[in-house]
């Protein structure tokens, strides 16, 4: 290696070590190493739903059309809870409260499941689990941008994602082993103690370092306690455009698994481990990149970052239209793990800066999320539609498409939201 290159190298790390101090200014280690765990852990216990309820259900005898009902329920309540927990996010200084609420309603679900699978409760049980999806995700936010301030929650969003990732890639597997060598009902007997370390990861957490104004993306000193009306977002032209390109990602994005999934299960050999292979693969992938893409959006913007995530989804769409052999649905899974821990984390970024100086960054964010809910249950119903009326191919090539038109209207039309300069 030439010096220069070495001299690069070594500027190239010193760079990361003070996006790491950045980091590590704002907030004690202690709440700081609190947030980590609490992510880590909310992710492990979230993990037990999911794709697990449906074969759970279909151990009980419930029939396909009983469980889409049932996962309708939850899914519905997870997009419709978004807006009006976002919104209360930001009215009430209680974050760590809203975390806990949450956490508990996800761990009296497990129980349920667990061990009164009856259809009333179940229904009530799914019913808890998506509204968490409205607490859980606005309050985590919440909190990290009150604990580090805007200019560190580049770095703070990619290590929660990390953490996350790192959650649901070992929770998936261990969870896995439980149903399969335990009993169905074991998973959401670990998903509900896993509710226990999460709560402890939670009180780690300091309130007096989460600061209120900051957590709601406030504006800073006498006009911290002013927050604007809900209708100036909808005249807010970069965020409305955000959500449409997010919106149509979505639409491109959400039904992909699924299609493989279904794709899968029509092959010979072992469909249910295969499966845990494409669904771990991505996980790995956020939970190593996460960190590094929350480093890039300040060293090189957000809008290069983003297209590169959007610009891998058509990609990944026209691989899947031409071959079903697993090494290639690997592959596919590898690019998605890339553009999973570009939106995601740059998502919340991009949010970030659009709404600085507003107190309503979770409102916002909410709204988005309800919206991007929404699109992919569309587009798993559409999509679903196509592949069966006209194949594979054809579903597949439809999704680029429309992952291509959220691509070229990013490029055409986002503009850089990196501030300039921090109001903090």
């Amino acid at each position: 290696m030439r010096f220069t290159e070495r001299a690069d190298f070594a500027g190239a790390i010193s760079r990361y070590r003070e996006a790491k101090n950045a980091l590590n200014t704002p907030g004690s280690g202690q709440s700081r190493h609190g947030l980590d765990w609490m992510n880590f852990f909310i992710a492990d216990v979230q993990t037990g739903f999911g794709s697990f309820v449906a074969f759970y259900l279909a151990g009980l005898d419930w029939s396909q059309s009983q469980i889409g009902e049932i996962l309708a329920v939850g899914g519905l309540a997870g997009v419709l809870s978004q807006i009006p927990g976002g919104a209360l996010a930001d009215a009430t200084s209680w974050k760590r409260a809203l975390v806990a609420l949450g956490i508990l309603l996800i761990g009296g679900s497990a129980i349920i499941l667990a061990f009164a699978p009856s259809p009333v409760l179940i229904f009530v049980a799914e019913l808890f689990h998506g509204i968490t999806a409205g607490i859980l995700t606005p309050a985590i936010g919440a909190i990290s941008l009150g604990l580090v301030g805007r200019r560190a929650m580049s770095s703070r969003t990619g290590r929660n994602y990390r953490f996350a990732a790192a959650g649901h890639a070992l929770t998936a597997v261990s969870m896995g082993a439980a149903g399969a060598y335990l009993s169905q009902s074991a998973i959401f007997i670990a998903a509900a103690i896993l509710c226990i370390p999460a709560l402890v990861a939670l009180s780690y957490i300091r309130p007096e370092e989460i600061d209120y104004a900051r957590a709601r993306n406030a504006a800073t000193g006498d006009k911290a306690g002013k927050v604007e009306k809900i209708l100036d977002l909808s005249k807010n032209r970069g965020l409305l455009l955000f959500t449409g390109c997010v919106v149509l990602f979505q639409l491109a994005d959400a039904s992909m698994l699924p299609l493989i999934g279904e794709g899968l299960a029509k092959q010979a050999g072992v469909p249910t481990l295969l499966m845990s292979g494409l669904i771990i693969a991505p996980q790995i992938i956020v939970a190593i990149l996460a960190p590094w893409v929350g480093y890039h959006s300040e060293t090189r913007g957000r809008r290069p970052l983003l297209l590169v995530g959007f610009g891998l989804e058509p990609i990944r769409a026209v691989l899947l239209a031409f071959t079903t052999a697993y090494p290639f649905l690997i592959v596919a899974q590898l690019l998605d793990g890339i553009t999973s821990a570009f939106v995601t984390v740059l998502t919340v970024l991009v949010i970030t800066d659009l709404t600085t100086g507003s107190g309503r960054f979770n409102f916002a964010r909410g709204a988005v999320g309800a919206m991007s809910g929404l699109a992919a249950s569309i587009s798993t119903l559409a999509t679903g539609f196509v592949y069966q009326e006209f194949g594979r191919s054809v579903g597949f090539f439809l999704i680029a498409a429309i992952a291509g038109a959220a691509t070229a209207l990013l490029w055409m039309f986002q503009l850089e939201t990196k501030p300039a300069q921090y109001l903090d």
